[in-house]
């Protein structure tokens, strides 16, 4: 029974007094593990921020130190074990939502208005505990009932729709759980459900009564949640039970919620073939099966075989086989245990279509048939087998013509029983959207669901609905927006749309960002926050150039700052601040008093000035420092010693032989012989020890003749005779032409004589004297070939007469000497019939020569007979 305003205060507790701040926080590190693990306040947290923001984190530790006071008397009531927790998650849910009441970040996810703390309200009892506008819940069930409604009475009749009216549901808009519509609130509870319209106190959590929760905790443990009325749902019973392991061979005392266990010992229950122990280690549920292996026989005894034992009852899927009581038959059961039973044609026997019995008929005979019609029932029951009685199934298709109708009404047709009757309409009703139309063909007027998505805009402004097309209004938005701090260890979530104007939480924990200045060890810390971090205000110390200590305000690199806090993801901007106050800027010129050498450091020199106005002076005495070749002194006027020669001047100035002598230079020229010897003459001045590597450019070409090197003189006179060949190489092919072919050698540059000479492995074509054979010989078979058969005068190109000629050839020589005889032949005969006659006498001008024109002929005729006789001959052979 709810409880209303006036009944609900004698029960709620007073409001408790108001502890300072050390004072709930250290109650709250010892009542509240999750709050234990905060850092330490600190004098510029206290400083940085506002007297009402550290107001709002005194009342947020004293309603975590209420509300979880009687979870911290559970857990404190018994020693804490080791595999437990000591926090957790719907603990951090509850806090979560504690952060975002206390900041007012509480949004319906209908309106996506505030709720505030005189609203009415209800929460989701079952499911995600979402907190809704009491006056929004309501509107929200009514409307879906009422769309509940509207498709029950599109799709029922008038009987069926009272009965379907009472079972109308409507869900809550987050995690779709059901409720009925008795479950409507028509009242704003507290959380636990216990006061009506709990009044507003600022010492307790908004629409909380203050009382225990007292509801049933998760698990069917039988306790009640000990926190007072809280939003949220209830965290793991923390109570602490005696309780056996899986296996029941250990007792021990646990946490309610996590009272199942394993002991990590054997198992040994025993397993369900009843000859075997489980060896798993202790395990929740029923053991796995026995895997023991053994022989094992079939259902019907015929078939032994190894199999594990929990599979040791098997069939062989073969036929029985054993004799039937009639000993006539034979069982035809698949392998089974137990009897096989009686005959099934022994007693009365029926015709196939069971019209006429046989009383006396044998077993082993057939029932005869009857004659008559069959009439047994087709597989459309609507019609019966026409055929007279036989012997097995009747026909499955029923070819039987008969009038249908189709299923939206539109078309009767006479067709075959077994054949289904559809038009072609397209269904013009629209479905229970009531936004597009059905089109599908032939419908029988149930049309089913829109499949089109809804992709109306949601109230939240940032997205679509996905659901499928419906009626009615879309379902709010199912996404949250996580506001958290900067380091994301403290958040709350709001629905999406409500994220506007929301501010983020205050955190407790120290700020992750590394100083990147010196003085990051001994930095004071600081929480978390966004934007940039404070500057550090210890003194710099850093060591200048000189040598001495900057004396200022800490200038170096700060890290980079967080980005300010914003709902929105946005491109990275500039920093603008710019690069110079992250890298810091550079230390100010040193200030100290120093002591001052001339630049010869000669003794009496020395003057005092500021280290960073300090510079360089000359005493005007003369250098007398010993010059480089070691016989003359410098006689310039003081200046810059770069190389120290004099005796003692070591010990004062530490020396440094990389630097360029700045003293004068000795003008005689070097007559010393270089070692090892070489043309060129040394071209410095006089000096001190061994003359310089000549470094006189040296030509030399390479092996091959291609390319030319140059080297220093010095460094190619120390080459041995190997590394002098090695350098000398080009590194490309020799191209010198070898001396017994016409091919260029392949190999990379080197000295001496080519290797090819001798091992060309260039291919040659040789052919047959009569060129008709040919074939490709390495360079090298073909000069041993030149050489070993001495062929001086080869006709044609080189290779040609090293194969010989097989038959084929010969032939075609002889063909070839026959065409050119014939062709002779006939070019005697045509310059004969050709040839002018001769005139014999001036006075008689007849022609003479005509029988010796026909001799000539008869001649020509005769060659031309002997050479086709020949022919004849050499085509027999």
């Amino acid at each position: 029974m709810h409880l209303t305003r006036s009944q609900a205060s004698p029960w709620r507790q007073p409001p408790p007094s108001r502890p300072s701040h050390a004072d709930s926080r250290n109650l709250s590190k010892e009542a509240f593990p999750v709050l234990a693990n905060s850092p330490p306040s600190t004098e510029d947290d206290d400083n940085s921020g506002s007297d009402e923001e550290n107001q709002g984190l005194v009342h947020v530790d004293t309603l975590e130190l209420n509300i979880f006071r009687g979870y911290a008397d559970a857990r404190n009531g018994c020693h804490e074990r080791a595999d437990m927790p000591s926090s957790e998650p719907a603990l951090a849910k509850i806090r979560d939502l504690l952060v975002a009441s206390n900041l007012k970040a509480i949004s319906c996810l209908i309106c996506l208005e505030k709720v505030r703390q005189s609203d009415p309200i209800w929460h989701c009892t079952t499911g995600c505990h979402a907190i809704y506008h009491l006056i929004c819940i309501q509107a929200w069930a009514g409307e879906a009932c009422k769309v509940a409604e509207d498709r029950a009475r599109a799709r029922l009749s008038l009987e069926h729709f009272p009965a379907a009216v009472k079972d109308v549901t409507w869900h809550c808009p987050k995690c779709r759980i059901e409720y009925s519509r008795e479950q409507i609130p028509r009242e704003s509870l507290c959380y636990c459900g216990k006061v009506v319209d709990p009044p507003v106190d600022p010492w307790l959590t908004a629409h909380s009564c203050g009382q225990i929760c007292g509801r049933s905790l998760s698990g069917g443990c039988g306790h009640e949640c000990k926190l007072l009325c809280h939003p949220g749902a209830c965290p793991p019973c923390p109570q602490f039970v005696k309780t056996f392991c899986f296996c029941g061979g250990i007792k021990d005392v646990r946490r309610c919620s996590h009272k199942h266990f394993s002991c990590g010992k054997k198992c040994s229950k025993e397993l369900a073939c009843g000859l075997h122990a489980c060896e798993d280690i202790c395990h929740g549920g029923v053991c796995p099966p026995c895997l023991k292996s053994g022989i094992h026989k079939c259902r019907c005894g015929r078939v032994e075989e190894v199999r594990v034992c929990s599979d040791s009852i098997f069939s062989c899927k073969k036929p029985c086989g054993k004799p039937m009581k009639c000993q006539k038959h034979w069982c035809k059961k698949v392998c089974h245990q137990g009897p096989c039973g009686e005959c099934e044609l022994q007693g009365k026997q029926r015709c196939p279509c069971g019209k006429v019995a046989y009383k006396e008929l044998p077993c082993d005979s057939i029932a005869p048939t009857c004659g008559s019609t069959c009439e047994k029932p087709l597989p459309c029951s609507l019609h019966r087998c026409q055929e007279r009685c036989h012997i097995g199934e009747c026909k499955t298709v029923c070819r039987i013509v008969t009038l249908k109708v189709c299923r939206c009404g539109s078309l009767r047709k006479e067709v075959p029983c077994h054949q289904d009757l559809q038009c072609e309409r397209k269904c013009q009703l629209l479905r229970d959207c009531r936004r597009h139309p059905c089109k599908r063909r032939c419908c029988n007027g149930d049309c089913p669901p829109c499949s089109e998505i809804c992709g109306r805009k949601l109230r939240c402004g940032n997205h679509k609905c996905p659901a499928p097309c419906h009626r009615g209004p879309c379902a709010p938005c199912p996404l949250a927006v996580r506001i958290s701090c900067a380091c994301g260890s403290t958040a709350y979530e709001v629905p999406c749309g409500a994220e506007r104007g929301k501010r983020p939480p205050r955190c407790l924990k120290l700020c992750p960002i590394i100083p990147r200045c010196s003085h990051r060890e001994n930095s004071k810390p600081h929480r978390c926050h966004y934007g940039a971090c404070p500057p550090c205000s210890l003194t710099c110390n850093e060591e200048l150039l000189c040598g001495h200590t900057c004396k200022e305000i800490c200038h170096g690199p700060r890290p980079p700052a967080n980005p300010e806090f914003s709902l929105k993801q946005t491109k990275k901007r500039k920093d603008q601040t710019g690069n110079a106050s992250l890298s810091g800027t550079p230390c100010p010129p040193c200030a100290e008093r120093i002591l001052m050498y001339c630049l010869g450091r000669h003794p009496g020199g020395e003057r005092v000035m500021v280290c960073s106005e300090s510079s360089l002076f000359s005493c005007g005495r003369l250098c007398g420092n010993i010059l480089a070749c070691g016989n003359h002194r410098c006689q310039k006027t003081c200046h810059d010693v770069a190389i120290p020669r004099n005796a003692g001047y070591e010990a004062k100035l530490p020396g440094n032989m990389d630097k360029i002598d700045s003293c004068e230079k000795c003008t005689l020229t070097c007559q010393k012989i270089r070692t090892p010897p070489c043309p060129h003459p040394c071209m410095q001045q006089c000096h001190v020890g061994t003359c310089s590597p000549c470094s006189a450019p040296l030509k030399r070409s390479c092996h091959c003749g291609t390319l030319s090197h140059s080297f220093p003189c010095s460094s190619f006179n120390n080459f041995i005779q190997e590394e002098r060949d090695k350098r000398l190489s080009c590194g490309g092919p020799c191209h010198r032409k070898l001396p017994n072919c016409s091919h260029l050698c392949s190999e990379i540059c080197h000295p001496g004589p080519c290797k090819m000479a001798t091992n060309c492995q260039k291919k040659v074509s040789v052919w047959c004297k009569c060129e008709r054979l040919k074939k490709e010989w390495f360079c090298s078979d073909v000069q041993v070939a030149f050489s070993s058969l001495k062929l001086q005068n080869l006709r044609g190109p080189k290779g040609v007469g090293l194969l010989s000629c097989d038959k084929e050839c010969l032939k075609l020589i002889e063909e070839q000497r026959i065409k050119e005889d014939t062709e002779r032949i006939r070019q005697r005969a045509s310059i004969v019939s050709e040839e002018p006659p001769k005139k014999v006498g001036r006075r008689k001008r007849h022609y003479g020569s005509h029988a010796m024109t026909e001799k000539s002929r008869f001649k020509v005729w005769i060659d031309l007979q002997d050479c086709q006789q020949r022919i004849l001959l050499f085509l027999k052979d």
